[in-house]
């Protein structure tokens, strides 16, 4: 028979084993850590910070060492909810902000500020204030990039000692007042109606300077051709004259003829409704004198008679 003692004992022996198994297993768990990719743990022994551990596997010391939570080191984005912002002129603007900052010291971020995500969005909101603050309303609406220069420098420079880096701040949205609104939106109205005017009466100028310059350059053809219509118009006349003198003297008339070729012309220099006097050259008389002498002398006197 089975001694009851031995089989005490045994049942011992088998649950201190088991016991023990357990504990080294807790042990082996406790004194492993496997920390992610762009995560840190800070430990700390004995209640002081020891090391940062990095990513992948690590071996603690089991019930000395101690991990906090993990620190995430990636660039994180927080948008914070509008803050209302008084102008160098008195008006209450509302100013939406997205701050991007990364965790580059994870025991400074642990150690140093006990929520850095507050602290930022408060450091935000009071830096804000203070560059919104010295400008009006005109030039913090179109003076953004300057706005975000400044926020993030001086965002960098105070919680550079948390560890934390801010990369960018942007402005998302700056609403003024409703009042304020409207009336920027009947100048903008008013703006867009002057530069309507302004290139309908440009447009207006360039036609009418483009015609004024299609009649110039008409009116300067208009002469240039009326010009040579003269031209041969003179040169006609003058060639017909020259050859008329030529012909008078290659056919040498005498006086009678030239005073006959005279009385021809006369109906033709009365003509006009303007001619209301004309002058007989003295040779003309003569010619005359010399036909009347043919015409009325008498048949004996005449010549060949």
């Amino acid at each position: 028979m089975l001694d009851p003692g031995a089989f005490i004992g045994q049942i011992f022996v088998i649950a201190l084993l088991v016991v023990l198994a357990i504990f080294v297993l807790v042990v082996l768990i406790r004194a492993i850590r496997i920390i992610p990719q762009a995560y840190s743990g800070v430990v700390e022994r004995l209640g002081r910070y020891h090391r940062t551990l990095s990513p992948g596997l690590n071996v603690l010391v089991p019930f000395i060492d101690r991990v906090k939570p993990l620190v995430d080191m990636r660039e994180q984005v927080v948008s914070f909810p509008p803050q209302p912002v008084i102008t160098e002129d008195n008006l209450v603007v509302s100013i939406d902000t997205v701050v991007f900052f990364q965790v580059t010291d994870a025991r400074a971020a642990t150690y140093e500020i006990n929520n850095y995500i507050g602290a930022v969005e408060q450091l935000t909101t009071t830096t804000l204030r203070n560059v919104v603050g010295g400008l009006n309303l005109e030039e913090a609406l179109t003076s953004r990039d300057e706005i975000n220069t400044k926020l993030r420098v001086v965002l960098d420079e105070t919680t550079g000692k948390w560890g934390l880096r801010v990369g960018r701040v942007e402005l998302k949205a700056i609403d003024p007042p409703s009042s304020i609104q409207d009336s920027m939106e009947k100048q903008m109205r008013a703006e867009r109606d002057k530069r309507a005017q302004i290139l309908t009466a440009e447009g207006t100028k360039q036609a009418s300077i483009l015609q004024a310059e299609g009649a110039r350059q008409a009116d300067i053809l208009r002469a240039e051709g009326e010009a040579q219509a003269a031209v041969l118009r003179a040169n006609g006349e003058a060639q017909a004259i020259t050859t008329v003198f030529h012909a008078i003297h290659a056919g040498d008339p005498d006086p009678k003829l030239l005073a006959y070729q005279y009385l021809q012309t006369l109906p033709k220099l009365a003509d006009g409704q303007s001619n209301k006097l004309w002058i007989i050259p003295s040779e003309f008389t003569e010619a005359l004198k010399g036909i009347g002498e043919g015409f009325f002398a008498p048949r004996g006197s005449r010549p060949g008679e």
